[in-house]
Parts: C-alpha cells; sequence; structure tokens
C-alpha cells in the first residue's frame, strides 16, 4: 500500500518535470563559469575566461573589466566539449592597477547559472567570490585576502539544487524507504558514500572518467524506479529489503559525479580543504532542503479531502525511469566515443 501523499506528491512533481523536460535531458547543463585573474611580478594581468558550452555552442556570456581591459582579442581561444576558454595575457591595469575596477558578466542575467571569480595575487595569496544573474557586477578589492566562504558554499547548494539526476535519485529513496528512522539511515549513508568519492576524486586519490560515470549514476537512478515498481506490485526489492547499503554503494557513484563540478573549475592551491570542505557542506544543505520541501508538501497534501485516483501511483516511478533512461542512452554514447 502507497501513502497517499507520497502519491500525490510523485504526481505533482512527474507532471512538473514534463514543463521542465529540456533541463531534465540535459540533467547538469547548469554549470558555473570561471574568470582567473592572476597578478603577474610586473605588475600586470593575466585572465582566464572559462564558459560552460553544450557541443560547439558557448553560452552568450562575456567579461568586462572597466576601463577596457578585456575588451581587446583574447591571446588564446581554447575549445573543449563543455567548456570555451579565452585568455588574455599580460594585461596592463595601469599605475593603480585593477583595485577598484568593476568585473560586469554580460549576459548572466538572462542564464541559470553562476560565475566563479577567483583572483590571484603575486604572492600567491588569493581570494574567490561568486557572482549570480541578479548580480552580474564586482568591484574588485584586491587588498582583500583569503576564501570567500559562500563561493564554493552556493555553489554545492546550486550544484544539487540544480542536479535533476541526483535528485531524483533521492526522490525514488524518499518514495520508496517509508519508515523515516529508516530513511535518515539511508540519506546518512548516501551522504556518507558520496562525500568519499568526492573529496578522493577531486584530490585526485582516484581517477574517473566523468562520462562514464555520469551515464552510471543514470543507471542508478533507472534502478530505482524498477525498484518503486516492483514495490508497488507486491514484491521487495533490494531497496527495500537493505536501503541504505544500495544508497551507500549509489552514493559512490554521486560523489564522483559531483567532484566533476570541482575539476572543472578547480580549487584554489592555498585553500583545498576548506573549499571541498564547502562545497560538500552546500551539496548537503541543498539535499536536506529538497527533502524538507518535499516532505512538507507532502504533509500538506496528505490532507486534502479527496485522494487521488488508483493509477497515478505510477506516475513518478515511470516519470523517473523515463528520465533516467533518456540520460543513460545519451550519456553512454558520449562515453564510448
Amino acid at each position: 500500500m502507497t501513502c497517499p501523499w507520497t502519491r500525490l506528491l510523485g504526481l505533482l512533481l512527474a507532471v512538473a518535470s514534463l514543463f521542465a523536460w529540456p533541463s531534465l535531458v540535459s540533467a547538469h547543463e547548469v554549470r558555473p563559469a570561471f574568470l582567473q585573474i592572476t597578478e603577474l611580478s610586473d605588475g600586470r594581468y593575466d585572465v582566464l575566461w572559462k564558459q560552460p558550452s553544450q557541443a560547439t555552442m558557448a553560452v552568450r556570456l562575456i567579461p568586462h573589466i572597466s576601463g577596457g581591459l578585456l575588451e581587446g582579442p583574447p591571446s588564446a581561444i581554447e575549445t573543449a566539449p563543455n567548456f570555451q576558454i579565452e585568455i588574455w595575457r599580460h594585461v596592463d591595469g595601469g599605475a593603480a592597477g585593477i583595485d577598484g575596477r568593476t568585473l560586469e558578466i554580460e549576459g548572466l542575467r538572462q542564464t541559470i547559472t553562476d560565475v566563479l571569480v577567483s583572483v590571484t595575487f603575486a604572492n600567491g595569496d588569493q581570494f574567490q567570490e561568486s557572482l549570480q544573474p541578479q548580480n552580474p557586477f564586482l568591484v574588485l578589492h584586491l587588498k582583500k585576502s583569503g576564501l570567500a566562504v559562500p563561493a564554493y558554499l552556493i555553489l554545492g547548494v546550486k550544484h544539487i539544487l540544480t542536479g535533476a539526476d541526483h535528485l531524483s535519485f533521492v526522490l525514488g529513496l524518499l518514495l520508496l524507504v517509508r519508515d523515516r528512522i529508516m530513511l535518515l539511515k539511508t540519506i546518512t549513508a548516501f551522504t556518507l558514500a558520496h562525500s568519499i568519492t568526492l573529496a578522493a576524486a577531486t584530490l585526485h586519490l582516484i581517477a574517473v572518467r566523468p562520462a562514464l560515470i555520469e551515464a552510471l549514476v543514470a543507471l542508478s537512478i533507472l534502478f530505482v524506479a524498477v525498484e518503486l515498481v516492483h514495490f508497488y506490485r507486491g514484491r521487495q526489492g533490494l531497496t527495500v529489503r537493505f536501503p541504505w547499503l544500495i544508497a551507500f554503494t549509489f552514493g559512490l557513484l554521486h560523489g564522483m559525479a559531483f567532484a566533476g563540478a570541482l575539476k572543472e573549475i578547480g580549487l584554489p592551491a592555498n585553500a583545498i580543504p576548506l573549499s571541498l570542505l564547502l562545497f560538500n557542506v552546500g551539496v548537503e544543505l541543498g539535499q536536506i532542503l529538497f527533502l524538507a520541501v518535499m516532505l512538507g508538501i507532502g504533509w500538506c497534501l496528505a490532507r486534502l479531502p479527496r485522494p487521488l485516483p488508483a493509477w497515478t501511483r505510477w506516475v513518478p516511478p515511470y516519470a523517473i525511469g523515463t528520465f533516467a533512461a533518456v540520460w543513460f542512452i545519451a550519456r553512454i554514447q558520449t562515453a564510448i566515443t
């Protein structure tokens, strides 16, 4: 027997997902851009701009530094499968340098991505800031130093909340595990597992193939969707019998996928442990927020006067399974090419 609130919650999410089909198909195309400003010993600057792209199409984001410092053509342009990189070398900031100048990311307001800005001083000190679509401006005060705490924390929160694939897996666990104590143990196991592999992959203790890992993540979601179908048909699969073990096993895969976001941007050399910790905490906060919202919605929906038709309980597993199958096919093709 399924609880009315979980059935209604699943239906609501499945219907909502139909309106978000393009973003759900890509799942993790909401990737941050990265701007690295490096002060040279002669007082000039190297500027690296790394922006997300899809195939050969780059998201239209253009960095500007007041005074026209980046208006000239870049010294080098590189194209990768998921990013386009532009580099300006030996930028002359004048007598005052770039301290007090305004950095603006043109086009950021029209996106749902973030920009991580990292400044490295000639003496090796660094600081990071994060720009969001609602605030695409930053005044460069180069006298400050250290890691900006919100930068990697916000990056972690947004990475999980814009990751429809990871959230689908968590939703599947929520629908399968009805005992709240066991759900807590299951989510804890998932958290522990992906924290281990996130740290190991980011610190280069293990080597992974990102495309293959992303395909296996999709396969883990498909597995949970099938388990949910079996559960609704009265058969207890592995996930119902050993939810924490399944969550831990697949959590190892999801952690390696999380590491891909940090690998694409990089970690500041002088604050690797702290930035890694902040990113991981951000992922956990986002996951807890998602669970809290789902449980809250379910609590409210359970108090509706009319129950839903019996067929609606099949919508969540088939919706999750359909998206997972699409992700797997697309990602496995990338992995084998």
